[in-house]
C-alpha cells in the first residue's frame, strides 16, 4: 500500500484515548508505519520521555508492537 492510500484510508481512533498525544501518535503510526521512538519525536514535536510513555501504555493496550527498535499499530 502506498503512502497516499494509508493516508486517505478510513481511520478510527480508539474512543478510550483520551490523550491528544496519544491520538496524535496512533494517527501517525498509521500513516508511517516502522517509526523509530526519534521518528515520532522529531516529526511531532513531542518529548521522548513523553513518546516513549504513550508508546509504552499503548502496546500494554494492545494497540501498537514493536520490533528492532520501530512500532507500528497491531
Amino acid at each position: 500500500m502506498q503512502l497516499s492510500e494509508r493516508s486517505t484510508a478510513d481511520v478510527s481512533i480508539p474512543d478510550e484515548f483520551d490523550s491528544a498525544q496519544a491520538k496524535v501518535v496512533y494517527l501517525y503510526l498509521h500513516v508511517w508505519p516502522e517509526s523509530t521512538a526519534d521518528d515520532l519525536c522529531a516529526a511531532l514535536s513531542i518529548n521522548k520521555g513523553t513518546v516513549l510513555s504513550i508508546i509504552r501504555t499503548l502496546r500494554k493496550r494492545g494497540y501498537v508492537e514493536r520490533d528492532e527498535g520501530q512500532y507500528r499499530l497491531c
